[in-house]
């Protein structure tokens, strides 16, 4: 079976596929793409061994976010949960020059995932490496941004929907924008509203889970 759940805020990914195994009883569950704990919406999770296989199927790499980026500081972790720092830069920067940032990544871009990632590097996840401040050195990757929308602009906060293909790190893509506009920036909050045709109204509840063993 597979099924849309909303994850809320604060738990992992991890979380969630634990509280499902302890209602279906089911050993085998895996999920079509990970939410940060700072990040709410849409995850797509198959429930027994047969599903989880399916997971790897291209009709779930469409993703579709709402993220508000907050740019005049930077953040160690690319998101709200790191620490902070203010930039120095010559002032906020107009619509024109937003618009113009934000329109750069849309397409096939290369991507440098973010030090607090599950990339893996010589066998062990970037995020290890940057807990104990060692230094680490992440490959950039091709990542495809099929559609992108400016939803408002007030400095310091720019809040867009982005529709992504497989891996594509929208806390890299606040980071990035941040970069290139000299203010700095880091992602503020995350929505996931879509995972290839699953939807907010698609999810299901504790009960319907209960109800299916």
């Amino acid at each position: 079976m597979i099924v849309a759940i909303y994850k809320e805020k604060g738990p992992t990914s991890r979380d969630v596929l634990n509280k499902i195994k302890e209602i279906t009883g089911q050993k085998k569950i895996g999920h079509a793409g990970t939410l940060d704990p700072l990040a709410e919406g849409i995850l797509v999770v198959g429930i027994g061994r047969e599903s989880t296989k399916k997971l790897w199927k291209s009709r779930f790499d469409e993703k579709e976010y709402l993220a508000v980026i907050r740019l005049g500081e930077t953040s160690t972790t690319d998101d709200k949960e790191g620490e902070k720092r203010k930039t120095k830069h010559s002032g906020m920067p107009g619509y024109c020059a937003v618009e113009k940032a934000v329109f750069l990544f849309l397409g096939e871009i290369e991507q440098i995932p973010p030090r607090f990632s599950a990339v893996k590097i010589r066998g062990k996840e970037a995020y290890k490496y940057a807990r104990k401040n060692l230094p680490v050195k992440l490959q950039s990757r091709k990542a495809l941004i099929k559609e992108i929308e400016i939803i408002s602009y007030r400095y310091p906060l720019l809040k867009i929907r982005v529709i992504t293909g497989k891996g594509v790190y929208i806390r890299s893509m606040a980071r990035d924008i941040g970069e290139i506009l000299e203010t700095g920036g880091y992602l503020f909050s995350l929505k996931r509203t879509r995972v290839g045709s699953f939807k907010e109204e698609d999810c299901v509840d504790e009960d319907f889970l209960r109800n299916q063993n």
